[in-house]
């Protein structure tokens, strides 16, 4: 989904998409449970191209991986995204309003993916395609629903947090906490759609992309 972004985004901007474990390509790798190490294996495979100005974006369990990868680099390598887009996840330091549901039966978790309208109906409703997201789905909730924030120093970088109007899992001022986690400007948006806002709204979403894109200073990465 994030690689054909390259022909929308400015010729200037090498795009680097990060494929999780057990997804696509790496299918029959198993997920992360917890985010610790998720954070670091994303960290190592990412280093090597922060020797330029870098932005970092991420949706859902992503988001969350961008901003604790973002907090890692600031304190271990003097390093900081020129600005941290968020997406589709509430700010870390709120509470999980959701009943635990990765540890649910299948049947009972696939209702909950179902109420929560974070999995589309064709998957849902295609029992060979369930038989082989239910643990990759498992483990994102896994990571999601064991994380816990731990106060420390804010980031210095701009945060821009998106969210779609209807997904149930980011309610307005979960996305405006996200100010709360950084020392420097903080700007939100919401998008037609749901949490999948990403497609039906892509257009939108680039074109703001773009813009904050557009407005950095290219400076190397380095700490105030």
């Amino acid at each position: 989904m994030f690689r054909s972004w390259s022909r929308e985004l400015p010729l200037e901007v090498d795009l680097r998409p990060i494929q999780f474990p057990g997804r696509e390509r790496r299918l029959r790798e198993d997920p992360y449970t917890h985010i610790m190490p998720l954070v670091h294996a994303t960290k190592q495979a990412l280093l090597p191209y922060l020797d330029k100005p870098f932005a970092f974006f991420g949706h859902c369990l992503g988001a969350l991986v961008a901003f604790e990868l973002s907090r890692q680099l600031q304190a271990e390598q003097h390093l900081q995204p020129t600005i941290l887009f968020v997406s589709g996840h509430r700010a870390p330091q709120m509470p999980d309003r959701f009943t635990p549901a990765h540890r649910l039966s299948d049947a009972e978790f696939a209702a909950e993916l179902r109420q929560r309208n974070g999995t589309r109906e064709e998957v849902l409703q295609n029992p060979d395609v369930m038989h082989l997201v239910l643990p990759l789905l498992r483990a994102d909730f896994t990571v999601c629903e064991t994380y816990t924030y731990t106060p420390g120093e804010l980031l210095r970088c701009p945060i821009v947090a998106f969210s779609g109007a209807g997904d149930k899992a980011v309610l307005p001022e979960e996305l405006v906490s996200w100010s709360a986690m950084t020392s420097g400007p903080c700007a939100t948006q919401t998008f037609p759609g749901d949490h999948f806002f990403l497609q039906t709204a892509r257009s939108q979403l680039l074109q703001r992309l773009t813009r904050d894109l557009a407005q950095i200073k290219l400076e190397p990465p380095v700490s105030p």
